[in-house]
């Protein structure tokens, strides 16, 4: 009977661990997607006003970026936060692309770059 009842805990409590995770894993996000718009940089996000017509939005993603801004991609309307390689995500900016990755939180772990097709 104790050897039952120390089973059915066991079982119990490896349901718990397995429901968490996953609820956890889910929230993260966790499943790999992809998603395709422009990248950009989270200070100007859709908008390149800083530059002032004194550049190219590349430059200005570029400037943004190396003052410390992290890396976005314009989705629709919305703008993602991107985190990844910076050397790549560099090769691409302002420019249409798909990534591939996984949303933690509010920002999109990248895996892969491409141009968009």
């Amino acid at each position: 009977m104790i050897k039952k009842i120390a089973w059915l805990g066991t079982l119990a409590i490896a349901t718990l661990v397995l429901a968490c995770g996953t609820a956890l894993y889910a929230q993260a996000g966790g499943a790999t997607n992809t998603l395709t718009g422009v990248v950009t940089d989270m200070a100007c996000g859709k908008s390149h006003s800083l530059m002032k017509g004194n550049g190219t939005n590349a430059q200005c993603v570029r400037t943004c970026v190396k003052g410390g801004s992290a890396f976005g991609l314009v989705v629709g309307g919305k703008v993602i936060e991107l985190r990844g390689d910076s050397q790549e995500l560099d090769k691409y900016a302002a420019q249409r692309v798909t990534v591939r990755g996984a949303m933690q939180g509010k920002d999109f772990q990248v895996e892969s770059v491409r141009p968009a097709k």
